[in-house]
């Protein structure tokens, strides 16, 4: 497992090779869960509804509120990625509720042996609210995502993780 630099608090993972079949939860992107809750992932291109979860990101997960300035610079990263085509964003529902969110930005980088379309995918903004914890829908997020990214042609799928996280990024098949 290789770590690469960055935030220490997020290390950067990997997604190995697997196949549809061997990611928990990636039949489809409407399932009920062992809870018995309706979950179902749908995209996002609402400029204010992204702000909105970026702002409460932010704040849960990164402990502060978000200055103007980067405010801004969302938004402008928004408008520009949106439109061509390079963000993906998702949010989860349950039982009608919205619940979590989660993104990926496409990028290329020079192709190599490991990835050699040189087309990578960042899962971003993985995120679930509190009440909604522990009941699969982070898991249908990135599942989501990675079924995307996978679809769309991208070899290399990677993201950067708290601890709290990091056995269910291990589960789907990512690795440090």
């Amino acid at each position: 497992m290789h770590i690469e630099t960055g935030d220490s608090r997020f290390p950067r993972w990997t997604h190995g090779e697997v196949s549809r079949r061997d990611i928990p939860g990636a039949a489809g992107s409407n399932e009920e869960r062992d809870t018995g809750m309706k979950t179902m992932i749908r995209e996002v291109t609402a400029i204010p509804t992204l702000m909105h979860w970026r702002k409460e990101v932010i704040e849960h997960v990164f402990g502060v509120e978000p200055s103007k300035r980067l405010l801004v610079f969302t938004r402008r990263y928004y408008r520009e990625h949106l439109a061509d085509g390079t963000h993906i964003a998702v949010v989860a529902e349950a039982d009608g509720a919205d619940a979590g969110c989660g993104a990926i930005c496409l990028t290329d980088e020079l192709p190599s042996p490991g990835n050699p379309s040189g087309r990578c995918a960042c899962l971003m903004n993985i995120y679930v609210r509190e009440p909604y914890r522990r009941r699969g829908i982070g898991r249908l997020i990135v599942c989501w995502l990675i079924e995307k990214a996978r679809g769309l042609g991208y070899d290399k799928i990677w993201l950067e993780t708290s601890e709290g996280a990091r056995a269910l990024y291990e589960d789907i098949g990512f690795n440090d």
